[in-house]
């Protein structure tokens, strides 16, 4: 990884659901099980995939397609389904069992994408979450319901 690595991230800074911050994308790409990949399309950055590679003692190593992002004036064109496929085909390579990710189940445009790239669907699940740092974008306060 080089510095000029962490610019290529923070130029596609727009495909990302908040800022880059170079610091983080430093992290992610030091580590050999993070993966990103970034479609170009005449030049711009147009799409983005990211994924982590899981290892478990009793299962072995398996994907998570962690984000996808693709620029609103390239949607439609098949970017994320390329995308998608990309790092499914990055996980067969790296030995990986399987590839997964999480969605909205309203969100449509990820399940067409998901779908079209191979993917499909299990029994119902349900995702509960940990937050623990009101300075990250995404932070909520915990609820006292429980």
């Amino acid at each position: 990884m080089s510095a000029g690595d962490v610019d290529v991230v923070v130029a596609a800074d727009h495909l990302f659901d908040y800022d880059v911050r170079p610091e983080w994308a430093a992290v992610f790409l030091e580590d050999p099980r993070h993966h990103l990949c970034i479609a170009y399309i005449e030049g711009e950055p147009a799409g983005m995939v990211t994924g982590v590679e899981l290892a478990h003692p009793d299962k072995g190593t398996e994907m998570f397609l962690y984000e996808l992002g693709v620029d609103e004036r390239f949607r439609r064109a098949g970017v994320g389904k390329a995308l998608a496929s990309a790092l499914a085909e990055l996980a067969r390579g790296r030995g990986c069992y399987g590839m997964w990710v999480l969605t909205d189940a309203s969100n449509e445009a990820a399940l067409r994408t998901y779908r079209g790239g191979g993917a499909t669907e299990t029994d119902e699940s349900l995702m509960l979450t940990w937050k623990f740092d009101p300075l990250h974008p995404s932070f909520t306060e915990p609820s006292d319901q429980a």
